[in-house]
């Protein structure tokens, strides 16, 4: 293995990272701020697949145009679920939730094989398949740009938690439910407002993997396993950690498959998860309890 070959699969890795982490970010904040398992954060990704797929075909709405439409419709879907499912449905029990999501998973898939079949679809963007060249790697334009939109969500996730009266009050919410409401904090409110938020970056995702991805009932599945990971990795609850996680392991990824082959390419993720959960239970940029 020399450069020539070693640093394009790196770059490439990081660019397949950055798509990791833009759907781990909304996962960051339902899971590693609100210690909600959300099993429906694959098949609510598919749904905003579909929804930019749509846009596209029907009424030729470019995946980046869509980034006013979808995200928005994302964050009132995770708002409603929340609000008039999830938290009724479990009744305030964490395991019921587990529950819950998992079942939400299993309709919201099976609904999208029944209504769209098990085909895969594409859209064809004049840009699809333009590629730019940096250090001898030809990386494609729509992942270039799902780089930049990971840090840019990033970044403002963080100074919207950091710098608004909502985000102080999430991060209170999460911190010590009780003293949040005795505080006056509409408890109810801000769990349905963070998980749809969690949602509505689903929306920013779908929107930035579209140019380059397809969508299928089942697409979700194949994101949700990372985006735990990622989650883990970078950190309970730090944006900045479901960044750097997500591109390490698309460059794990990367490498291994070109080591280990593309089938076993994957083995290096869970390797490097599992030296995490040994070594820094906490993740990369998390704080010990």
């Amino acid at each position: 293995m020399n450069s020539a070959i070693l640093l394009p699969s790196i770059l490439n890795g990081t660019t397949t990272g950055a798509l990791y982490a833009l759907v781990a970010l909304g996962l960051t904040l339902i899971y590693g701020v609100l210690h909600i398992i959300n099993f429906a954060h694959g098949a609510l990704l598919m749904v905003a697949l579909y929804g930019v797929y749509f846009l596209y075909k029907l009424f030729g709405i470019d995946p980046y145009v869509s980034l006013l439409i979808v995200p928005p419709l994302m964050f009132c879907i995770g708002y409603v679920l929340q609000r008039l499912v999830i938290t009724r449905a479990s009744h305030g029990r964490d395991e019921n939730i587990l529950l819950v999501t998992l079942g939400l998973s299993i309709v919201i898939e099976n609904l999208a094989l029944f209504f769209f079949k098990s085909d895969t679809q594409v859209v064809d963007t004049p840009y699809g398949f333009e590629v730019v060249e940096i250090f001898g790697a030809f990386l494609p334009y729509p992942k270039i740009i799902a780089f930049v939109g990971a840090l840019v969500t990033a970044g403002a996730l963080w100074l919207f938690m950091e710098r608004t009266d909502l985000g102080r009050s999430i991060r209170a919410l999460a911190k010590e439910r009780k003293g949040a409401q005795l505080v006056g904090i509409n408890v109810p409110h801000v769990f349905a407002m963070s998980f749809g938020i969690g949602v509505g970056v689903l929306g920013i995702a779908a929107c930035l993997l579209m140019p380059s991805y397809y969508v299928s009932p089942q697409v979700g599945q194949g994101f949700v396993l990372i985006a735990f990971t990622v989650v883990v990795l970078g950190g309970m609850g730090s944006f900045g950690g479901a960044l750097i996680g997500g591109l390490i392991i698309g460059v794990v990824e990367a490498v291994g498959g070109l080591v280990l082959g593309e089938s076993l390419g994957q083995i290096g993720i869970f390797a490097v998860f599992i030296l995490i959960l040994l070594f820094r239970p906490q993740g990369l940029l998390g704080h010990k309890v």
